[in-house]
């Protein structure tokens, strides 16, 4: 048992040291910079974490439109499934093998914050047809609680997300993107100091969805670096901004280089679970009753704890991922670390590994270990965090 338990000093240093990739033998590169053309080398990593991860361009370049996401959608659990979602979208239509990631670099701030708006309303208030609004038009100044209910905001972000190829120069240039469309699942607005809350059904979303997109690509493909490369495009239906788990994916399209126009969409049958919940109990009972089990054998140790919350990431109605999180409060590192042990314990005990399986235990918000073991792997691998 001690030997697959690894004490983390200073864990965040660590974590970061030993997962950056070394530089020394990677790939130089020459990247454009800007419109006029001025050339500056940038490093291509030699190292991938996984075969199935994309490898970055150096030095980072951080997103044109960086900090519009955390403005616009209100959960911070979508913000994250939004970023991997896309990202794990994106490996059906480029090949982490073949392609370089990096941050979208042509939807700038400024361009999404007209797009998510509901003003401009008309084209006479718009400078250019790409600076109208993608909501329905609002005044929010003066709306009545029918108003808002009439005429919702349905979208909330998009990412963009580029991929590179490198040329036999030594060159790299943008050969695809990948889109992602944040639509709510429901609208919340305030009236006279009321606040109220309007679901959306996913008929609804869908279908808004699939014009911004559409009007989306359409604008896309005046920005020249965009005009000709192919473009994924996928939906993202948002969770309320209570829930302790995120929406998740819904459909998506691909359109080629020389296509302004979307034809058909394919269903992502992507889900993201609570556990316990009436959902759960519903659509999985078998998983809702182990991480109920799990959670009375904790108890037989810890008595006074609150309950262990599971989520469960599920792709065609099969189980991918399961997190489990154990709220406590500890007294000392000693029974950290004997909680740990007994924890890890009933990983083996219990758990199948035909999934990813990450449990997390935690005081007072901050994480005092985590265990974690990959689908296929016969044992899982603990680290506790020293404060």
């Amino acid at each position: 048992m001690l030997k697959k338990i690894t004490m983390i000093l200073a864990g965040a240093i660590l974590v970061l040291t030993s997962c950056t990739p070394s530089i020394e033998n990677d790939d130089e590169v020459v990247q454009n910079e800007d419109d006029k053309e001025q050339k500056q080398k940038s490093i291509v990593s030699s190292h991938q974490l996984s075969d199935e991860e994309y490898r970055t361009i150096l030095p980072y370049r951080p997103s044109a439109s960086r900090g519009v996401i955390t403005n616009q959608m209100g959960n911070r659990v979508d913000i994250d499934e939004m970023e991997t979602g896309l990202r794990r979208l994106s490996k059906d239509y480029f090949d982490p093998e073949k392609y370089f990631f990096e941050a979208g670099q042509y939807l700038t701030s400024d361009m999404l914050y007209n797009w998510l708006d509901t003003y401009p309303t008309n084209e006479e208030e718009a400078d250019k047809e790409d600076k109208l609004a993608l909501n329905p038009p609002l005044d929010e100044e003066n709306a009545t609680k029918e108003d808002y209910e009439n005429n919702p905001k349905y979208l909330t972000h998009i990412m963009e997300q580029n991929f590179l190829k490198k040329n036999d120069d030594d060159t790299v240039e943008l050969a695809g993107a990948s889109l992602g469309i944040a639509l709510k699942s429901e609208f919340t607005f305030e009236v006279g100091g009321n606040t109220y809350h309007k679901k959306i059904s996913k008929s609804k979303m869908m279908e808004k969805g699939k014009e911004i997109a559409q009007t989306v690509l359409k604008r896309v493909r005046n920005i020249d670096e965009m005009s000709n490369i192919p473009i994924m495009i996928s939906l993202y239906r948002e969770e309320a901004q209570s829930s302790p788990v995120p929406g998740n994916f819904v459909a998506k399209t691909s359109v080629e280089g020389d296509q302004a126009s979307i034809g058909e969409w394919k269903t992502v049958a992507e889900e993201n679970i609570l556990f316990p919940s009436e959902e759960g109990k519903e659509k999985y009972a078998d998983t809702q009753k182990l991480v109920q089990n799990f959670s009375t054998r904790i108890e037989e140790y810890f008595p006074d704890y609150v309950g262990v919350i599971g989520e469960g990431f599920y792709i065609d109605e099969e189980l991918q991922k399961l997190t489990l999180e154990i709220p406590l409060e500890f007294n000392g590192k000693g029974e950290i670390i004997g909680f740990t042990q007994y924890t890890y314990g009933l990983v083996e005990e219990m758990f199948k590994n035909y999934y990813d399986l990450e449990v997390k235990i935690k005081s007072n918000q901050k994480m005092e270990s985590l265990i974690y073991r990959n689908a296929g792997d016969d044992e899982a691998t603990v680290h506790i965090y020293d404060s």
